[in-house]
């Protein structure tokens, strides 16, 4: 059998997200997601500073790596908040959600939405 050496494949996601960027779909799709893959560099940030592996998040939450490796991927997969709670624990976090007022929204379009939800 022939001796081949792993070569990892350079990736510079700057210049990658720069040159896609410019399409409009790939913007406006990535904008959609924008938070999800925040909260995704949130998640694996946390992981990394506490020194975990996937297999041991997942063990400490009392899952499989597999589905650890879902949670940690953006726009793929809606976990439950106890799944997002399981998840900071493992890797010594506590989960804070908020309500940030969107300041695109205007009071105006506040109230025309609530008069269409209750019809």
């Amino acid at each position: 059998m022939a001796d081949v050496k792993y070569k990892p494949v350079s990736h510079d996601h700057e210049a990658f997200l720069k040159k896609a960027l410019k399409r409009k779909e790939f913007r406006e799709a990535y904008e959609n997601l924008e938070e999800e893959y925040r909260f995704a560099r949130e998640m694996l940030a946390a992981r990394s500073r506490f020194g975990l592996t996937q297999e041991a998040v997942a063990e400490l939450m009392g899952t499989t790596k597999s589905a650890v490796s879902r949670l940690e991927a953006a726009g793929k997969h809606a976990p439950s908040l106890t799944t997002l709670k399981k998840y900071a624990q493992a890797v010594g976090c506590r989960l804070e959600i908020k309500l940030v007022p969107d300041s695109r929204v205007t009071k105006r379009s506040t109230r025309s939405a609530k008069k269409q939800a209750a019809g």
